[in-house]
């Protein structure tokens, strides 16, 4: 599993809907690790635990697990419910159909539907079917796909490859974040929300079970968030060759071609490929493990500074302030003020 870190964004999404209960986000921003301050930095990022927290929290507070999207709250259990109901699923496409039905039961003013066209299937969001229902926001749409992925994903237990992520609405100004969350390739202003993937894999057995889905609900819904990595990408082994070692130890960018088996100019040509590069790859695996780190512990900043590979503290400060526009010290606020 990728940890990562989650935009400021999604962040402001989550706590829309304790906004428009007339509810102060900012005690629940404390309680799971986030400093509200962050909120005013256009270019802060925090944890996926965090992230993961935040969404619970929500969803207590409000009694909805759906951020309060949806005319009809998505009662807390409801998830669960529904993974108990396609845990036992034969195919991935018995798994969707499933899905499709339950979501239509838990909410008002989304939904979705499986289409399946030759060699190509997808998950289709689809408006309200009555007067009273109103037209799903962006987020709502957002929060539904992240769910979809990263059902679909735990009932193959691998990242399910998403050919293409369409969606209704223009692009939004943090559109890249899509990539991760979603595909490589986007496109916007189209006819309908869905997710394009290979038909072939709806005929793939359903891989757990009861006795483990216990295990995905213990983790939910970091899993969520996090999904499964896409482990085709070249990107995605690169990272995984990173994370097992120490940032003092990452290997010249020849040496990392020969480990993966390949030369030095097809590995650039492929990272390119899939809009990424090594030395992004390594401030990002960077910024992430310091936000993990700030934002859950109170070790010294010199230490995690040494421990990201940084000679002193000072070229690490500049560089987290690059990263994301803060100093590292406001990621420390929480934790300190407990």
């Amino acid at each position: 599993m990728e940890k990562g870190s989650v935009a400021i964004c999604f962040v402001h999404h989550a706590i829309s809907g304790l906004r428009a209960q007339g509810l102060d986000p900012e005690p629940v921003l404390r309680s799971v690790g986030i400093a509200p301050a962050l909120l005013a930095v256009p270019q802060a990022r925090v944890s996926a635990d965090s992230y993961s927290e935040l969404w619970m929290a929500v969803a207590a507070a409000l009694d909805d697990e759906f951020f309060g999207q949806d005319s009809r709250r998505m009662k807390r259990g409801s998830f669960a419910m529904l993974c108990h109901a396609v845990a036992g699923s034969r195919t991935l496409a018995q798994g969707l159909d499933r899905i499709t039905r339950y979501f239509g039961l838990l909410l008002d003013d989304i939904g979705v539907r499986l289409e399946r066209h030759e060699d190509r299937a997808a998950l289709v969001l689809t408006e309200p079917s009555s007067a009273q229902g109103r037209v799903p926001g962006v987020f709502a749409q957002e929060t539904m796909l992240i769910m979809l992925h990263g059902l679909m994903s735990w009932l193959l237990r691998r990242r399910v490859p998403v050919q293409l992520a369409a969606f209704s609405y223009p692009e939004p100004a943090y559109s890249a974040e899509y990539r991760v969350m979603y595909s490589r390739q986007l496109a916007f202003d189209q006819p309908a929300t869905a997710l394009v993937f290979d038909a072939g894999l709806l005929d793939q057995p359903v891989r757990q079970d009861e006795r483990s889905l216990k295990a995905f609900l213990r983790d939910a819904p970091h899993n969520v968030v996090v999904k499964y990595s896409d482990r085709s990408s070249v990107a995605a082994r690169v990272r995984r060759q990173l994370r097992n070692q120490r940032p003092e130890q990452w290997p010249t960018f020849e040496t990392l071609a020969q480990d993966l088996h390949l030369s030095a100019s097809s590995l650039r040509r492929r990272l390119m490929d899939e809009g990424a590069s090594y030395q992004e790859l390594k401030d990002e695996l960077r910024r992430d493990l310091a936000i993990q780190a700030l934002s859950h512990s109170r070790r010294p900043m010199a230490e995690i500074a040494a421990e990201l590979g940084f000679a002193e503290p000072g070229a690490f400060h500049r560089a987290f302030r690059r990263w994301t526009g803060s100093r590292p010290g406001a990621y420390r606020g929480v934790a300190e003020e407990g």
